[in-house]
Order: structure tokens, then sequence, then C-alpha cells
């Protein structure tokens, strides 16, 4: 089933679109499944189509409900996305009967500024911010996070264009420190996967490895995988979202199995 619907808060210009998986007596899981919300990279700035629907195959394919979530954008500064993507949490949460949806295994994944975006909600979904703009269930909170070379820190080692396209480039020192995800860990932040290359120019490593060291320091169960060689924004990684200035890395592209591993590992 393939559901298309706008985001009534925030900006009011995004949309989510939900491709859900048919619970047919033919399919061995054919009850209730999780879903993974996807947020695209793309800086703040624009919605990545490479880290969408091409995303959403696999997820489709290891026999997950997807949503791709395009969000506000550019001229919409913090929290605007914010609140979209708990909206659509929420959204998927309160229709999971109808929708074939496990309720309790609703995981969000973002790329780059994406990453950011999710970990905004997988580390902040308790913040005021979401109360006091959302129908206050709480039921936007996700299950779980999974970060891919994502954007974690408006401070030292940030993506520059990400932080001045979320926050302005008159950012306050208070505003930096809010949304620098690294410092805004506690027990409540929900378990992560995360992943990077070390060669990464555009988001440095450092944004996963301080996030990953916050998760440790707080005992938030994680996975971490660092890999040699790939430059930023590779999605998946192989022939399908491959550009020139993106080349495949196929030394990277196993990062979907682990993906879905981490997910599979919390069904029950």
């Amino acid at each position: 089933m393939y559901l298309q619907m706008k985001i009534p808060v925030g900006s009011g210009t995004a949309s989510m679109t939900c491709m859900l998986l048919p619970a047919s007596p033919e399919l061995v899981m054919q009850q209730e499944k999780p879903m993974v919300v996807i947020c695209p990279g793309g800086g703040y700035e624009f919605v990545s189509d490479r880290e969408a629907e091409p995303i959403a195959a696999h997820f489709l394919a290891a026999g997950f409900h997807t949503a791709i979530v395009r969000y506000s954008v550019k001229t919409y500064r913090y929290p605007s996305a914010a609140l979209e993507l708990a909206w659509c949490l929420q959204t998927c949460r309160r229709n999971a009967a109808q929708w074939h949806i496990r309720p309790n295994e609703i995981y969000v994944i973002g790329f780059s500024a994406g990453g950011h975006l999710a970990c905004t909600l997988g580390t902040g979904w308790h913040w005021p911010v979401f109360a006091e703009n959302l129908e206050q269930d709480v039921s936007w909170r996700p299950d779980g996070q999974l970060l891919c070379y994502p954007v974690i820190t408006m401070g030292e080692y940030t993506h520059v264009g990400s932080r001045e396209h979320l926050l302005g480039k008159d950012a306050s020192a208070e505003q930096i420190e809010q949304l620098s995800l690294e410092n805004r860990v506690t027990e409540k932040t929900v378990p992560t996967f995360l992943w990077h290359t070390v060669a990464d120019q555009g988001v440095p490593v450092e944004n996963s490895m301080m996030y990953a060291a916050a998760l440790r320091k707080n005992k938030i169960p994680f996975e971490l995988h660092l890999f040699e060689t790939g430059c930023h924004g590779l999605s998946t990684s192989d022939e399908v979202t491959q550009t020139e200035r993106m080349p495949a890395d196929p030394d990277v592209s196993g990062w979907i199995h682990f993906a879905v591993r981490f997910i599979k590992r919390r069904m029950v």
C-alpha cells in the first residue's frame, strides 16, 4: 500500500510517503511488521532522492514497512523539521493497527543532515518543544535510531552548511549548544546504530565518534561501524545510487545488512 500525506505541523509544506507491505497469508511475516521512517540528507538545504526510495527498497525487501519524510529545509529554521518528523512518528504509531505496524518497533533512520534530524528526535524526544507543539501523548518517541554519516555537532566538527540552514548564520552560542547532540545524550536517548567512513571529508567522522562516546558514557545500547574508505553521501554505496562524484564502494555497502540485523535483534 502506498500512502502520501501532507504534514500539518512545522512549515506545512512537508510530506510523508508510506510504503506498506501487505498482510498476506502467503508471507512469513504476514501480520504486524516494524516501521522504518527515513530522513534523507541534503544539508538542510534540500532533501536527497538518493537517500529516499533506494533506502526504502532495501528495508521493504527485508520485511519492514517504510516511510519517507520530505521535511522543510533551507528557509525553515529549527524546530520546523523536527516537529514534522515527530508528527510522522506519532501518525505511524496511531495508525499501527490499521497499517499492520508493530507499535513498539518504529525506527528512524537519517543520512547526513537527515541524521541530525533523526538524532534530534532520538536524543530529544522528551524536550518541551515537542509537547508544546504536538498532541501530548509522547507517541513520537522512536524505538531506535539509525544514523548514517550523520551531522551530530554544531561545533568544531560540524558541517557548516547544515548549521547555517538549520540555525541561520547568526546562530547564538546557546542554539549551537542545544543542537550539538553529542552534549544532549541522557538515559532517555534511544538505542542507536551508527556508521561513518573515516575518509569522509564532508561530515568528519568525529561526529559519529563523539556521539558514540556519549552513548557509552550514558550506558545507551549502540552499534558503531567505521569504514576506512568512502566519501560522504554514499547512500546504499552500490550502482543504484552511485554518481561520478560518489562512486560505489563495495566495502561500505554491507552497512545495510548490519542495520537490518540491528532492528531484527530487537523484534519480539
